[in-house]
């Protein structure tokens, strides 16, 4: 059943938008959005074996990619961790094709990597644009790709690199009392959004902890088991999971933009933070990382993910409603995340981030649900 949601809503995408890129909202930019969406595409391949998204895949990676390696938009000189994400698709195309040009591309956003600033304990900072700043966001930008090239490309060398990030991250932005994570903290104490004796930012932004637990899972799934920090982000993961679900809607099932203000004017609930949560509960019952009391409470959410958020048209295509746009913190506009921020960044459809979570939670929904159907047949066997 979740398999066909995310056949149709694959297909509402190639329909509607057969080049990301050439959306006015991204004007060809080399844009970590279009990475969300095809990961959802690669996992749909896995589960149909229907070659039409992979070559979705190769075709939007060729836009950019060219044949020395080089990738047409990306200058590794901004340091902007957001720009590592797509390069998550190189691995799969390099392994499909023997193409050397998927491999040298990953190699250059490896370089990046290799000098991207860092905090003084080592975590990377958002963009050299935001100095000394850790943003949950980043985590999945930077650091399943970071792991699969470490994997694939250098003998595992380095691995505890990869796991630092998740545990300075927590360190420096969990809540003791809601157990829920701040959108970002500055080392420095500078910035006119964060708190000057903690350095963290004033609210729990539910996409931001959807990027958090998206890349826990992401990176659990190539982590090997045995390595000394795999048991911390199973425990992270856990922590983290359990702090969101206390702030799920009970009647509705989803999550809100601002996750703890369930009953504050101009709040609302929000699809993609929606649907990352619930991918990363899917993906952490089939990794075997979760119980199955999970199991549930992920019915729950995807349910109403359905019930809430997922609209036909006409078309026959399939609408992700209220979805927001953008959000972040100071540059140009001196973001100062408050919560009256938050609410008023654009609500729309179709966001690149949220469908392309979508599409990612529909396939793990279905391979949790084999998982569980499995364990059941074990019990009556």
């Amino acid at each position: 059943m979740n398999t066909a949601w995310a056949i149709r809503t694959a297909n509402s995408i190639m329909a509607r938008t057969p080049r990301l890129y050439e959306d006015r909202t991204y004007q060809g930019k080399w844009s970590y959005d279009y990475g969300v969406v095809l990961k959802g595409f690669e996992l749909l391949w896995k589960q149909t074996g229907d070659r039409t998204y992979l070559q979705f895949i190769q075709d939007h990676l060729d836009h950019f990619v060219q044949e020395d390696g080089s990738i047409q938009g990306y200058r590794q000189d901004e340091y902007n961790i957001d720009h590592i994400n797509n390069g998550k698709l190189l691995f799969t195309l390099y392994k499909d094709t023997k193409q050397e040009k998927y491999r040298k591309a990953a190699g250059l956003l490896r370089e990046q990597l290799r000098t991207h600033p860092r905090t003084s304990e080592g975590a990377f900072w958002h963009k050299e644009i935001y100095p000394y700043q850790i943003w949950l966001d980043g985590l999945y930008m930077g650091a399943p790709f970071y792991l699969e090239h470490v994997l694939t490309f250098e003998d595992g060398q380095g691995i505890e690199d990869v796991t630092k990030q998740f545990i300075l991250c927590e360190q420096h932005t969990k809540d003791a009392r809601t157990g829920l994570l701040f959108h970002a903290w500055d080392e420095k104490r500078v910035q006119p959004w964060c708190d000057p004796k903690t350095g963290l930012s004033p609210n729990f932004w539910g996409r931001s902890m959807g990027w958090f637990v998206m890349a826990l899972v992401d990176v659990l799934e190539l982590l090997p088991a045995e390595h000394a920090d795999y048991n911390e982000l199973v425990r992270i993961l856990n922590d983290t999971l359990s702090a969101l679900k206390k702030y799920q809607d009970k009647e509705s099932g989803v999550w809100y933009q601002v996750l703890n203000e369930a009953g504050r004017k101009g709040n609302y609930l929000e699809a993609s933070a929606s649907s990352m949560i619930a991918y990363a509960m899917a993906k952490g019952l089939r990794l075997g990382v979760l119980d199955a009391s999970w199991q549930p409470v992920l019915e729950q959410a995807f349910q109403g993910i359905l019930a809430e958020f997922v609209l036909e048209t006409k078309e026959g295509w399939i609408n992700l409603n209220k979805n927001c746009q953008v959000a972040g913190l100071g540059g140009a506009d001196q973001r100062d995340g408050t919560f009256a921020y938050y609410i008023s960044e654009p609500i729309i459809t179709n966001d690149l981030k949220g469908v392309g979570a979508f599409l990612q939670a529909c396939g793990e929904v279905q391979l949790a649900g084999k998982q569980e159907q499995g364990r059941m047949l074990d019990v009556r066997l």
